[in-house]
């Protein structure tokens, strides 16, 4: 089993100041690497058709409408299932997780991994490695700690990937957005991206 993870939003809370209302952290899950291999190739293959080079980073906040619906439409029909969690801010009083992004961010992984009622197993998981290597090293000791017993079943091994050199990677960033933005009012497209993976849903949690 493989599980690729990326957020969407960020982990603070001054809205007013333009924090994003909610943070989502979304896990794609591959029961069958064979499976997971497919999709990077066809990720790989839209992005030739697209008349992009090999470096070209599929992220849903720097992508167009256009290319958000062909990357969706390219990848829907393959076998993954989509866990997440959508964090609204508004909903939050800890007063630890609202003063400490870090404490956030490192919270709603554990959250969304502890809470995947055993659909989650021995899994290889891999993490977007955005952040410094105390930032990543923290993290890594933070879910060792948090995961108990039980829980270490779940998780054969963690790493980090460069989400520019990872197409699964991107994957989860443009699902993770997708999710994001049917939290947004006003916007137009607000549930057009996540219908086109609705087939693909497993569990997207809107924590309170």
């Amino acid at each position: 089993m493989l599980v690729f993870i990326d957020d969407s939003g960020d982990p603070g809370f001054k809205i007013k100041q333009g924090s994003s209302q909610a943070f989502v952290i979304c896990c794609v899950v591959f029961d069958d690497n064979l499976e997971a291999e497919k999709c990077a190739v066809a990720i790989k293959e839209l992005r030739r058709a697209l008349k992009k080079s090999d470096n070209f980073e599929f992220k849903f906040n720097k992508c167009s409408k256009p290319y958000r619906v062909k990357f969706l439409e390219t990848v829907k029909s393959f076998k993954f299932r989509i866990r997440a969690i959508v964090m609204t801010k508004e909903n939050l009083y800890s007063d630890e997780l609202k003063n400490s992004k870090t404490s956030f961010y490192n919270y709603t992984i554990k959250t969304v991994l502890k809470h995947s009622s055993g659909k989650i197993k021995n899994a290889k998981v891999r993490l977007d490695g955005h952040g410094d290597k105390i930032f990543r090293r923290e993290l890594l000791s933070y879910l060792r700690r948090s995961l108990d017993d039980a829980d270490k079943e779940m998780i054969k091994n963690l790493r980090f990937r460069d989400s520019g050199r990872d197409v699964l990677i991107q994957l989860a960033d443009m699902i993770a957005g997708s999710i994001n933005r049917t939290t947004q009012k006003g916007k137009n497209d607000k549930d057009l991206y996540l219908d086109l993976v609705k087939s693909r849903k497993e569990d997207i949690w809107k924590f309170k």
